[in-house]
């Protein structure tokens, strides 16, 4: 990768690690549901705009807007709500390292659910190694217990499967415009996050303050519109295989938001799991290790 692909990456890393950071901020006057709402709604405006202004359009076709639907679900609505909810009762951190095993359920999934991505050796001993620091990171104490911590993290690790999912269905829309993609996916969310969110919650007596507003706009806007935007530009000059490096520095800038603003301490088990899910990557990517080989 060029210098300019690297920046890129960077920002990405820095864009996608502060979306935990601002939803650690609105869920202080927030409820879950609105957070998502509010996200894909204002992410859809953005993105209509820039594909309208790129000179595209959306399709017409009935059938692609159904797969939108699809994909807004296993995108969108359950991975955001689920971590939204998780962050109510884990902090921003460790919920960070957990969305990071999104790669170790998508190797698994692609080899029962496509033709042509296998599981091989140094994938199935990325996935185990992945696997052991999640159970590092939840604790063999708090699974006895069972409480609140663990249902959180469980939700997280929840939202990285649906994205795992997403990762595979999205197979289908290869030769479209990312950004056309993404922005119907954000409409179709917005489309279905709005009854939910009007009969489970009651967005209108909330009284957000300023600084959740700021955060809501910064989720939505950086975190989510202009996310999409760098990401498939990096993709298609960088590569996929390039890309995932992303998923390795979204818990490093997490975490230092996390500890320097919100004054979170996450302890040794959460750096712990945190390397040894890193390691799993390491070896499921593969390419340090044919390095280390061909040395």
């Amino acid at each position: 990768m060029n210098l300019t692909e690297w920046m890129l990456l960077l920002v990405l890393s820095v864009i996608w690690g502060g979306s935990f950071f601002f939803i650690e901020v609105s869920i202080r006057e927030m409820t879950p549901l609105t957070i998502v709402l509010c996200r894909v709604g204002v992410a859809s405006l953005v993105l209509l705009g820039y594909v309208y202004l790129t000179g595209r359009r959306l399709p017409r076709s009935p059938g692609l807007w159904g797969a939108f639907l699809i994909m807004g679900v296993l995108n969108n609505i359950i991975p955001f709500s689920l971590i939204v909810w998780g962050q109510t009762h884990i902090d921003s951190s460790l919920a960070s390292i957990l969305n990071a095993t999104t790669p170790l359920f998508s190797v698994f999934l692609a080899h029962f659910l496509t033709g042509d991505e296998r599981l091989t050796a140094n994938r199935l001993a990325g996935i185990l190694i992945g696997w052991v620091g999640v159970a590092v990171l939840i604790g063999v104490d708090s699974l006895r217990g069972f409480g609140a911590h663990v249902i959180g993290q469980i939700a997280i690790l929840g939202a990285a499967l649906s994205y795992a999912f997403a990762a595979i269905y999205a197979r289908r829309f290869r030769g479209m415009s990312p950004t056309v993609v993404s922005a119907g996916m954000l409409c179709g969310s917005t489309v279905m996050m709005l009854p939910l969110a009007f009969l489970i919650e009651q967005p209108f007596s909330l009284t957000p303050g300023a600084t959740t507003l700021a955060a809501l706009l910064s989720l939505a806007v950086i975190s989510t519109a202009f996310a999409y935007i760098i990401y498939f530009r990096l993709l298609a000059s960088a590569g996929a295989t390039n890309s995932l490096l992303v998923t390795f520095l979204i818990p490093v800038s997490a975490i230092l938001l996390g500890v320097v603003v919100l004054g979170e301490r996450p302890g040794w088990n959460a750096f712990g799991g945190m390397a040894l899910i890193f390691v799993g990557l390491i070896a499921i990517d593969g390419r340090l290790l044919s390095r280390f080989r061909r040395g």
